[in-house]
């Protein structure tokens, strides 16, 4: 009853924030190819009379690729977003959107001036009243069209180079659901060719710079539309656990009694029809997902291939992954060894850190588990566990971030797959973010984990790991160096006392001296024992 009267308390507000803007969809800006909509509080391009922007061209990195797609100028999503624009609002200070109109992530107020720190809790830490408020907010997106997003249903070629725009209306929800299926879609190479080795957020090292930014702008969507500006995302800590916990009604949705492929009828998401699934059928017809509505939600937790994901992560899995030090390697794919992302993406073992094709694990585990629509790349997003699976993947990554204290430059420049190096733009996010610029510290973003706060990540020891993982690597360079310093010192000072015992020998009788001082009689006592 609870979350009925939420629901429509709060079907009232409608905003959005996302992909293609609705007033950037028409023929005459792709043919333009330019994106700079009038900010509402004045009426202008970027809200330049305010000082908030203005329309610029895009100024993309020419940082060399990886070997991994080896076309060119095939895939509207190469040198996002230069395709569709090549002008859009770069916004100044703590200004941000695709007209400048809202705040940079950790910022609030009318002048976007006032910091702000919130936090993410554990969905079992939330009393019932919030938990149902969070099922009703996530209700209440699967039932609100966007105002401000349109999803893009051909390729610009299939558009006319613009001039016949091809674009649909979506619910909040699934703008998000679409997003994740367009970065990650295969190339369509024309009639029935195409290309499935490509993903912009998956398998290289925007993988969780880019899940750390949808957070964020699913977050702030939900904040918009229910005007709750407090609201984070819950996580799920699925640490040791020995089956889905939060696979129930109260939750994210029980097994249903009859069909233990569907949910059970007394969960909200029963109803819930899911989108972009079809990925042969898109590829067969060379076209994109258009938002259609394909079925039901499906999850069958547990009854997975376990020979490919025989239990889910563990503490010890977790601890390993933060204990390797290169966030990237090698060819920085899902073969990469030792890579800190490899690892938790799932492609490396989290007992060696070596990338194994035969397994799925850590972050790939969740998704193999679940066995259903989450367990398919493209169109995991449309189950709402996804949301608090990644919530929780990002406070891993948060706590490397702590721990090692990276600099930006530790994420790779170039030679990254496509799409993934520091400067490119990530797909399919207009306005436009940088890989790198997500590559920083939740806490400079505006938000944190409640289980990091208590363990107080500012700790001198936190600090100090990281040199101490050093030194333990050098101990024996160290001890090394110490053993040939102390016999050059036992050299130099023998042969120092030898030279002085030769000139006290070729002096006169008369002036040598009949004491020795104190001092210098320790000194002599000192070098003999040298």
């Amino acid at each position: 009853m609870l979350l009925a009267v939420l629901y429509c308390l709060l079907w009232s507000f409608q905003t959005s924030t996302g992909h293609f803007p609705r007033a950037c969809a028409s023929s005459k800006n792709l043919m333009e190819k330019e994106c700079c909509p009038p900010w509402r509080g004045d009426g202008s391009p970027c809200g330049q009379l305010s000082g908030r922007g203005s329309c610029q061209d895009i100024l993309l990195s020419n940082a060399p690729l990886g070997p991994q797609f080896p076309f060119t100028g095939v895939d509207d999503r190469e040198s996002w977003p230069s395709v569709f624009y090549n002008r859009t609002c770069q916004c100044s200070g703590n200004f941000m959107g695709f007209n400048c109109g809202n705040c940079k992530f950790g910022f609030w107020g009318p002048n976007c001036t006032e910091r702000r720190l919130l936090v993410r809790r554990s969905i079992f830490d939330l009393s019932v009243s919030e938990k149902d408020k969070f099922l009703a907010y996530l209700n209440l997106a699967k039932h609100t069209l966007s105002p401000d997003y349109v999803i893009p249903t051909g390729t610009y070629g299939q558009m006319n180079n613009g001039s016949t725009p091809m674009f649909n209306d979506i619910n909040i929800y699934d703008l998000f659901v679409w997003m994740h299926y367009y970065v990650s879609r295969d190339t369509l190479l024309g009639g029935s060719e195409i290309w499935r080795d490509i993903d912009f957020a998956h398998e290289a090292p925007g993988f969780l710079p880019w899940h750390r930014l949808f957070l964020l702008l699913w977050e702030k969507e939900i904040q918009k539309l229910t005007g709750d500006e407090n609201f984070t995302i819950p996580y799920w800590d699925w640490r040791d656990a020995e089956s889905c916990d939060i696979c129930t009604d109260e939750y994210m949705g029980g097994h249903h009694p009859a069909n233990p492929n569907l949910l059970s009828p007394a969960s909200f998401f029963s109803s819930w029809q899911i989108i972009c699934s079809r990925l042969e059928e898109y590829n067969s017809h060379q076209a994109l997902c258009n938002g259609t509505q394909e079925g039901p939600l499906l999850r069958n937790p547990g009854n997975h291939d376990k020979a490919r994901t025989p239990r889910l992560p563990s503490s010890a899995d977790v601890e390993f992954c933060l204990s390797l030090t290169q966030y990237e390697s090698g060819s920085m794919d899902k073969a990469a060894n030792f890579s800190f992302r490899n690892t938790l993406e799932g492609f490396a073992s989290p007992l060696t850190g070596i990338a194994d094709a035969s397994q799925s694990s850590m972050h790939n585990a969740l998704h193999i588990y679940m066995n259903g629509t989450m367990s398919q790349v493209q169109g995991s997003a449309n189950d709402p566990i996804f949301l608090l699976h990644h919530a929780f993947v990002d406070s891993i990554f948060e706590q490397w971030l702590r721990r090692h204290r990276p600099l930006q430059e530790v994420y790779p420049e170039a030679n990254a797959p496509i799409g993934h190096n520091r400067e490119s733009y990530m797909v399919p996010f207009i306005p436009l973010y940088r890989n790198g610029d997500f590559f920083i510290s939740s806490r400079d973003l505006g938000y944190d984990y409640s289980y990091l706060q208590d363990s107080d990540p500012d700790s001198f020891q936190d600090f100090i790991n990281p040199f101490l993982e050093q030194a333990s690597r050098i101990w024996p360079w160290l001890l090394g160096a110490a053993v040939v310093g102390a016999i050059l010192t036992a050299m130099l000072a023998g042969l120092t006392s030898l030279l002085c015992r030769q000139k006290r020998k070729q002096l006169p009788e008369e002036k040598q001296p009949l004491l020795v001082e104190k001092e210098d009689y320790h000194s002599l006592l000192y070098q003999s024992h040298l």
